[in-house]
């Protein structure tokens, strides 16, 4: 991980761009690599892919983009197949290298701090974070990217936001704190039964003992976080990061100043946004709006 990584061209959390589905030569020699030897496991065990596919529960187009590395299958696919295939681990064994080739180059390494996290700190002003968006919300702001989105592109953005969200079940258990605009839960994305399902998922989040939820009200005279959203993340050997997104451009900070400033700072916006409770309150009233 270098410092002041940057990518002009990919997107992450809400600006998942519509460039290639493996971002650099290296993911997609990767997920080549995996999909030719799920191929080859395959005709071992005598199976077409359409037989595969039942026992995977994906249809015979979707195992062939599998092989042919078209699409990254999700960690519970390459489980299931390894098993239905016998492989004996062989599988198995790519897993951690298919799962970072789904993120971009930039972001693979905001993905690993994501697992080494013991403390994560989001501000956001746009959209809901990716680790609290519901999978019908995601599906929502990729379909409305310009220029569009071919469905396997979708698929695994989805597969691989969703598989991020395993760090509210992780042990040992990390800190989380997030905040938001108030008007980042009055868009419609999608339409009112999207938002609904949302804020429904964010009252359950925003429950949990490690989780700080706080909404930034429209009608606060005072935000420190009018310079736009961030976030910062604190690894279990103490040290932090920053990360910034914005109209497709990322930077992870490495620098501890940096870091450390981006604290400090979203500790205010926290002081000056509603707290957890009247946060929760709030996003049920919003709820009985719709």
């Amino acid at each position: 991980m270098t410092d002041n990584e940057t990518n002009p061209k990919y997107g992450g959390e809400g600006s998942d761009d519509s460039g290639p589905r493996t971002a650099d030569k290296s993911a997609q020699g990767v997920v080549a690599a995996f999909g030719q030897t799920m191929k080859t496991l395959r005709l071992r065990a005598g199976l077409d892919r359409e037989e595969l596919g039942k026992r995977l529960g994906y249809s015979a187009a979707t195992i062939a983009s599998f092989e042919q590395g078209r699409r990254i299958p999700p960690p519970r696919a390459i489980d299931r197949a390894d098993e239905v295939l016998d492989a004996g681990g062989l599988l198995k064994v790519w897993k951690e290298e298919v799962e970072r080739a789904q993120y971009p180059p930039f972001f693979q390494g905001m993905a690993q701090l994501e697992k080494q996290a013991m403390e994560l700190l989001s501000y956001d002003t746009h959209v809901v974070k990716g680790l609290l968006q519901t999978e019908e919300y995601m599906r929502a702001l990729l379909d409305m990217r310009r220029p569009p989105l071919d469905p396997e592109t979708i698929e695994q953005r989805v597969t691989a936001r969703l598989a991020r969200q395993d760090i509210f079940d992780r042990r040992p258990t990390p800190l989380l704190g997030f905040i938001m605009d108030e008007s980042v839960l009055r868009h419609r994305y999608g339409g009112t039964s999207v938002l609904r399902g949302q804020l429904e998922h964010l009252l359950l989040v925003g429950q949990r003992r490690n989780v700080e939820l706080q909404i930034m009200p429209t009608d606060c005279e005072d935000n420190a976080g009018v310079n736009g959203p961030f976030t910062v993340v604190m690894r279990r050997d103490g040290k932090m990061f920053l990360y910034v997104e914005a109209q497709s451009t990322s930077k992870l900070e490495t620098d501890p100043e940096q870091a450390g400033l981006a604290s400090a700072r979203y500790g205010i916006i926290r002081a000056q946004a509603l707290n957890p409770r009247k946060s929760l309150e709030f996003i049920e009233e919003l709820l009985g709006e719709l």
